[in-house]
């Protein structure tokens, strides 16, 4: 087996395996460990003059999500007193967000492009306008926006006052699951049938993780100047440990049926990451011999 690759096409049947990274922001994750926690002068609209806190160790619920490009963060807080809240905090345009101190900070995600974002709000009450800023002393992301760690203060004021909200948030998730990798092998003999014109093909996908893969293709064979040309799918229910097989029926699109000899098979399989809510797909252009049956 060959080791894992972003795409893959082959003109013999060699399997490949495949991720394909998909460009939406991730999924929330729900927060491992992790805490929340601000206070705020008095006369700070956000903070109202008090101090909150909350933690996934004192049963509040702490969700987490990114950008595939790591420019922003959004922490959400459900609390089990039944107070929420939202910090995001965004590096500007065209970076990713890294460890240092992000001066100037406006409200996300009506930044300019040159300029952080920053938004803290929550039980009814958000700033129409703010200024502010955020240090990051330490994040890691996983593939498609996983956030595995964050520590990061802030300081905001709503309104251009000098009033001011200010806090800290923490999060240590698990490191992040694999990507589903997928394998793809098309067999190099098939079928053509004698009885109705059409061809039939199979061969194995792999999965390092239980999936509904979902293969499509096209088959192409030329006979006395004929091109005879039909579609297929198939779905496999994939788990991991061993190769599984798949059969796939191809009806000629016209009215010439597959014959014996070589036909150009191009073949796309395609699954949905069960941890990243991504599609994973893997193309192969095979030839096939096909034998009358």
């Amino acid at each position: 087996m060959k080791g894992f690759l972003k795409r893959a096409a082959a003109a013999v049947a060699v399997p490949v395996l495949a991720v394909l990274v998909g460009a939406v922001p991730a999924q929330a994750q729900t927060v491992a460990n992790g805490s929340l926690s601000f206070s705020g002068d008095e006369g700070d609209w956000i903070s109202g003059g008090g101090s909150y806190a909350y933690s996934t160790a004192a049963k509040d619920r702490l969700t987490v999500n990114a950008t595939e490009d790591h420019n922003h963060i959004s922490v959400s807080v459900s609390g089990f007193n039944s107070d929420w809240w939202d910090l995001d905090l965004a590096a500007p345009s065209g970076t990713g967000l890294a460890a240092g101190t992000y001066d100037g900070a406006t409200r996300w995600p009506f930044q300019g492009a040159n300029a952080p974002g920053l938004s803290l709000g929550g039980n009814g009450r958000g700033c129409n306008t703010l200024t502010g800023t955020f240090a990051v002393q330490n994040v890691v992301f996983g593939p498609h926006g996983y956030v595995q760690t964050l520590d990061a203060t802030f300081e905001q004021h709503c309104e251009g006052g000098t009033t001011a909200a200010r806090g800290e948030v923490h999060i240590a998730n698990p490191p992040a699951p694999a990507e589903l990798g997928i394998g793809l092998k098309v067999a190099t003999d098939g079928t053509a049938s004698t009885l109705n014109g059409n061809a039939y093909l199979h061969g194995t996908v792999e999965c390092t993780a239980a999936a509904q893969v979902t293969l499509s293709g096209t088959t192409t064979q030329v006979k006395h100047n004929v091109i005879i040309r039909g579609n297929y799918s198939a779905q496999v229910a994939c788990t991991p440990g061993a190769p599984v097989p798949w059969k796939a029926t191809v009806v000629p699109a016209g009215t010439t049926p597959f014959q014996k000899g070589k036909a150009e098979v191009v073949t796309q399989a395609t699954a949905l990451d069960p941890n990243y809510n991504t599609n994973v797909s893997v193309d192969d252009t095979s030839v096939v011999t096909l034998v009358k049956g």
